[in-house]
């Protein structure tokens, strides 16, 4: 980067930015997928039980979860197919030890990329997607055409349904949608964002992908697709719907995982910044 370069990123904060969380807050009974170990947070030490001699104290916390729980991020680690991870890689003998050393969530490097918001409802002309209904590459294709907005290598792609609304309104059930279904990307969907080399994407469900009526999480053909035939990470369970009520569609999207050794996925706070 040169002198410039960061002399012109300075004058743009300078001139002031726009930020949108696109981070769920974790909470205790969060919806979640039944796959993976629930969020929890405790106080093991509350103000009061050690007082300082000045009349100071201090509380502090203990958390567990799943590392694909809450807005999240998965590595490449997470999903194989006939026994390999992307790049060929043996499944079996890279977990042995507990742990990935390649494609774990440690090796993914912070992300400072153009991201593009695919407003698929928006284009539809509804509030949001029924349960189990596919985003087709059709519906990509008009959503691109409708907002003026192309995708190039390298891009992060966030595909908003409408379904994050239900994790808004405290209504967990469906927004699992294990017997209703979840609005999503399909395979071919999947294989159209995989075709223009983009560097990873997210939407704003559960499992990414659609889900079929009574399919539960029991086929996700998106996630092979994406992670272990393309290499493009999944960013999964993200609020996307002040972004898409602020009508942007282009953003610079910012990401950084934690750097869990060996992990299959990552907690995340991604942000869309733009210009004020």
């Amino acid at each position: 980067m040169t002198d410039s370069t960061t002399a012109r990123l300075l004058d743009a904060a300078a001139a002031g930015l726009e930020i949108f969380d696109l981070g769920r807050t974790l909470t205790v009974g969060m919806p979640q997928s039944p796959n993976h170990p629930a969020y929890w947070h405790a106080l093991p030490r509350r103000h009061g039980d050690m007082v300082r001699s000045d009349g100071g104290s201090a509380a502090n916390d203990m958390i567990s979860m799943g590392t694909h729980v809450g807005t999240h991020i998965d590595a490449l680690s997470h999903v194989s197919q006939d026994g390999k991870l992307h790049g060929d890689l043996d499944a079996e003998a890279a977990q042995v030890g507990g742990r990935f050393l390649e494609h774990g969530a440690h090796t993914i490097k912070p992300m400072v990329r153009r991201g593009v918001l695919l407003d698929v409802p928006g284009t539809l002309g509804v509030d949001r997607l029924e349960a189990g209904q596919e985003i087709t590459v059709a519906d990509l294709e008009a959503t691109l055409a409708a907002q003026g907005t192309e995708i190039r290598e390298g891009d992060v792609v966030l595909v908003r349904s409408g379904w994050g609304q239900h994790f808004d309104n405290g209504d967990g059930d469906l927004y699992r949608g294990l017997s209703t279904g979840v609005p999503g990307v399909s395979e071919a969907g999947a294989a159209f964002l995989a075709g223009h080399r983009i560097h990873a994407t997210g939407a704003d469900t559960i499992a990414y992908e659609q889900l079929k009526p009574g399919a539960g999480h029991g086929l996700l053909p998106a996630h092979r697709v994406l992670l272990v035939e393309s290499g493009i990470y999944i960013i999964e369970a993200m609020d996307l719907e002040a972004l898409a009520a602020a009508g942007v569609h282009e953003f610079l999207f910012v990401l950084s995982p934690l750097k869990f050794f060996g992990a299959t996925g990552s907690p995340v706070r991604p942000l869309a910044v733009v210009g004020a």
